[in-house]
């Protein structure tokens, strides 16, 4: 077996695959299905610091080679998390990670700050994908200045290992890594979802509830991956790959790209035992091309 271990800043992962937030729940629901240990981390699904109930329904569309979504982060408060969830996967053999979201930077810098006191969960992913209230709902994500401000808030209030998960929908996603690089992220992780809908022709109407939504899957695969090639040649800081990942062969295009890890996600839906297919598929490639390690593969592709 070829040494499949990496790093994130940090974190040591015993293998450079994660799933991606908002698709593998808290990690206990695909129990059944494989050994949660064989990850090299879980990124569980998003908290906030109070509850939210979500967008209405209809929240998800199906489109050629993907899907779109608008769940709107429901979840249950980051209380609630460290009350209730927290107990139940803190002592899970793999790196849990929180996907920490915001509608303003103080929320961020609190939700932050709660978490930052559970022992058991090494890092937080930042999604600045949020609206921010204060700016008439523009995603933090979009501009350097929005993005720069949750990270700073958050840095001073949390303490281990920082990733910031970036918005592709935007002009420059370079300028955007290098402006949360520097305000302290210890890592970006890209690409969140691209905004997209879809119409019911007979209905004459939109499929989602609030009519856009994030669109994910093997059609976005490209987009991310030009997107990490470019932000992980332009930072000093690692990259988390993801958008589309749905076997070995995908996953190595992204670390040959640049990426230190990669997280998989909508793949998760259609078979939940994706994540270790592609532990063993990375392994394997790695064993027939004589590489002793993983990290003989990240950021090859010139």
């Amino acid at each position: 077996m070829a040494d499949l271990t990496t790093s994130i800043g940090a974190l040591g992962l015993r293998n450079p695959v994660m799933t991606a937030s908002g698709t593998f729940g808290y990690g206990i629901e695909y129990q059944d299905f494989i050994r949660l240990e064989d990850l090299g981390g879980i990124i569980v699904k998003g908290t906030t610091l109070r509850p939210r109930e979500g967008n209405d329904y209809p929240r998800m569309a199906e489109t050629p080679s993907g899907m779109l979504n608008c769940v709107g982060l429901q979840n249950k408060g980051v209380d609630y998390f460290c009350s209730e969830i927290y107990p139940k996967i803190r002592d899970i053999g793999t790196h849990m990670i929180v996907n920490v979201s915001g509608s303003s930077p103080e929320d961020y810098a609190e939700c932050a700050a709660r978490i930052d006191a559970l022992e058991r969960i090494p890092a937080i992913e930042l999604n600045i994908s949020c609206p921010n209230v204060r700016d008439g709902g523009m995603a933090f994500g979009v501009t350097c200045e929005g993005a720069a401000s949750v990270v700073r808030a958050v840095r001073k209030a949390y303490r281990k290992t920082l990733i910031v998960k970036l918005s592709p929908n935007v002009t420059d996603i370079v300028a955007i890594a290098r402006a949360v690089e520097d305000e302290g992220a210890d890592a970006v992780s890209l690409i969140n979802t691209l905004m997209g809908t879809a119409i019911d022709i007979e209905r004459r109407c939109r499929k989602l509830s609030i009519g856009t939504g994030g669109l994910s899957g093997p059609c976005v695969k490209p987009v991310a991956l030009r997107m990490v090639w470019q932000v992980a040649h332009a930072v000093g800081i690692p990259v988390v790959g993801l958008g589309g990942i749905s076997s070995a062969t995908d996953a190595i295009e992204f670390l040959m790209a640049g990426a230190s890890a990669v997280e998989i996600g909508t793949a998760n839906f259609l078979d939940p035992a994706v994540s270790v297919k592609v532990v063993r598929g990375i392994d394997a490639w790695l064993d027939a091309h004589g590489c002793a390690s993983v990290r003989d593969i990240i950021g090859v592709a010139e």
